[in-house]
């Protein structure tokens, strides 16, 4: 480490050869940041995030704070009135993730006696500390180059995120390793045991192991189902549909054609998102079975229930397990993440650094929605919006998963065009209302009606005939009001009805 007199971090109770150098810790968070912005083609920007994030320590009173000093020193508006300043545009895009990185976006954030604004006044004196202590930042950027949409005010805004979402990880883990550095001991690993290749191949041992389904059978009808989706894998990345009734193999298939595409594609990770927490748990559950993951390694289970438990370990044990998954829920650095719906879009539109931490580990990914149909209907538009934006300009493929899909196309040919919906969807199951029809274990048939003058029966149906017919069947369910259950007749020879 060499020396310095401007310092980013101190230690307690250690001299102040021992604290982490200002342009070290710049230098580390923009390399950092730039590989996770790299991703989507916006390296550049996030190495120039890193470097200006906390130029504001420059200042000899935030030095002094970091000496024992008790005056509160601001220190992240800093580099993002010289990003406006200096870069434009696209620097403007830049400020808001670097001065929010420690309290998170702020709207109005350039107002004329906003802290940009008093920042600005003290840059000439932090610019020329920073160059003597070796900052070197480029002289311009060039804007990314983004597939333009019909949202372009939407799109300027989810970069601002992506962006943030770099630094933030980038800040909290080269702070991380520093102070672990210090305390001598390793940081917190990231990933997964295996990549996604190998779970792949882990999965695909474990459907050889259900052997071949006897013909017209509903074991039959989901190897049909699974083959099927499967063989969309080679597809480009972009949004797809999976539209398979109950019973049909969803979450097994869904996962088989995830991992599939991601290996095509050399993706990262995927994805997978559900409304509710009881259906998530039981879906973690055969994921870590059918891929031999007890230990949960490999599948990271996050959403509200799920307690990290430290209770009788010993602190060896906490920083390598519990801090571990704790680091795991905050970047989503896994290669499988099995999360609420909630989850996701509090990635996509919050506003605090812990929660943004993760969104740039969303580009190239395959994102699943399963029981896409729940999404909330006063927030369609933005989270429609935001996951077009996942697959237009970073990389990734969405995949909405139910029996039941909403009308969430821009296709009129569909018949149900949404304004600004998903365009150019590619549905993965075979003949979607075929299955339907194959894989139907209950009919519906209405047989009564209530009008003014109370319930009455069909006219459609024979006089005296009524439905008792359904009664003969070893399984049947009629479902009446309380006024008829008087004039139900058993026929001959049939048991009597359960009444519930």
């Amino acid at each position: 480490m060499r020396p310095s007199e401007f310092h980013a971090h101190s230690v307690p109770d250690r001299p102040a050869s021992a604290w982490e150098p200002l342009l070290d810790h710049l230098a580390e968070t923009a390399a950092e940041a730039r590989i996770s912005a790299a991703k989507f083609g916006c390296g550049p920007l996030g190495e120039l995030a890193g470097l200006l994030h906390d130029l504001g320590k420059y200042q000899p009173a935030f030095q002094a704070r970091l000496a024992g000093a008790k005056e509160k020193v601001p220190h992240a508006a800093h580099g993002a009135a010289l990003a406006r300043l200096r870069y434009g545009r696209i620097g403007a895009i830049l400020a808001h993730g670097i001065a929010g990185h420690h309290a998170g976006l702020a709207d109005r954030l350039f107002e004329a006696e906003g802290r940009l604004a008093d920042a600005a006044r003290v840059l000439d004196a932090i610019m020329a500390a920073a160059a003597a202590d070796g900052l070197d930042l480029p002289a311009a950027l060039a804007a990314p180059a983004l597939r333009r949409t019909e949202q372009p005010g939407f799109q300027l805004a989810f970069l601002a995120r992506m962006l943030f979402s770099c630094l933030v990880d980038a800040d909290y883990t080269a702070t991380g390793a520093f102070y672990a550095r210090a305390e001598e001991r390793e940081p917190a690993s990231r990933g997964g045991a295996r990549t996604l290749a190998e779970l792949q191949a882990a999965l695909d041992r474990r459907l050889a192991s259900f052997g071949p389904a006897a013909p017209g059978t509903l074991n039959a009808q989901r190897r049909h189902i699974l083959d099927a989706v499967r063989a969309h894998a080679d597809d480009p990345t972009g949004v797809f549909t999976l539209t398979v009734p109950t019973g049909g193999g969803k979450t097994l298939t869904s996962l088989a054609f995830a991992l599939d595409h991601a290996v095509r594609h050399g993706l990262d990770r995927v994805v997978v998102a559900i409304p509710y927490t009881s259906v998530i748990e039981q879906t973690a559950a055969v994921y870590r079975e059918a891929l031999g993951d007890p230990d949960g390694q490999d599948v990271l289970e996050h959403h509200s229930a799920f307690a990290v438990t430290t209770a009788g370990k010993s602190a060896e044990e906490k920083w390598s397990g519990a801090d571990k998954l704790r680091l795991a829920m905050e970047s989503w650095d896994r290669p499988l993440v099995v999360a609420t719906t909630v989850r996701l879009f509090e990635s996509l539109f919050a506003n605090r650094p812990a929660a943004c931490r993760r969104l740039h580990n969303l580009a190239r990914s395959v994102i699943v929605l399963d029981e896409v149909q729940t999404l909330p209907l006063p927030l369609l538009r933005p989270c429609v919006a935001a996951l077009k934006e996942l697959a237009a300009n970073y990389g990734s493929s969405i995949v909405l998963c139910t029996a039941t899909q909403p009308a969430l196309l821009a296709d009129p040919a569909s018949g149900h065009a949404f304004r600004h919906g998903f365009s150019n969807a590619t549905e993965l199951a075979p003949d979607p209302p075929a299955l339907f029809e194959s894989l139907r274990r209950v009919r519906i048939r209405t047989r009564a009606y209530f009008s003014s003058a109370g319930w009455k029966t069909r006219s459609s149906l024979p006089s005296g005939s009524r439905s008792h017919s359904r009664f003969t069947r070893p399984a049947a369910c009629m479902t009446l009001p309380a006024t008829c259950r008087a004039s139900i007749r058993r026929p001959a020879g049939a048991s009597s009805p359960t009444w519930h």
